[in-house]
């Protein structure tokens, strides 16, 4: 856990627990719709964040909560892939999200910072990587700031969604 201060929020960053879920699954919810504009099913979300929770390897999260009241103001995952091509681990961010009112305060820079100096700290992981919304600029004008860079792939994709509703 480590903790921080905005010039408005002293926070800290922690790892998210399964008493974190009803949490997470709304961030995600909101997440969809305002980056997407897509409603999720709801009983695969939650299942999905709590397959998670239990199983770090998984996927991980890690969220921001205010100091005082605990108040989780900001989230994010890292999926892992192997890369045989370069010997190691990236780490995909995903499900970032923020909420409105504590936007551009800092807390991505902080949060993208502590997972970032985690990985490093890890022989094998060599690198982060995160997709975004072709057309959400604003998101993509933030993770430039905070150094990243476009990878020079377009993710392709086929996805069976009927076998997640399934459970």
């Amino acid at each position: 856990m480590t903790s921080h201060s905005t010039s408005l929020t002293p926070f800290k960053i922690r790892d998210a627990s399964p008493r974190d879920q009803a949490v997470i699954v709304e961030f995600n919810r909101r997440l969809a719709d305002e980056t997407e504009g897509k409603r999720l099913d709801s009983s695969v979300l939650e299942r999905g964040v709590a397959r998670a929770l239990a199983d770090s390897d998984r996927l991980r999260y890690w969220v921001v909560e205010q100091v005082g009241d605990q108040t989780i103001i900001a989230q994010t995952a890292v999926s892992r892939e192997w890369s045989d091509w370069r010997d190691g681990w990236i780490w995909w961010l995903q499900s970032v999200y923020v909420v409105a009112e504590h936007r551009r305060r800092g807390l991505l820079r902080s949060l993208y910072k502590h997972i970032r100096d985690q990985a490093q700290a890890e022989p094998d992981v060599i690198g982060i990587r995160l997709y975004v919304e072709e057309a959400n600029h604003r998101a993509q004008r933030t993770y430039e700031a905070l150094g990243l860079k476009p990878g020079g792939y377009s993710v392709f994709e086929e996805l069976w969604i009927k076998k997640t509703q399934t459970g």
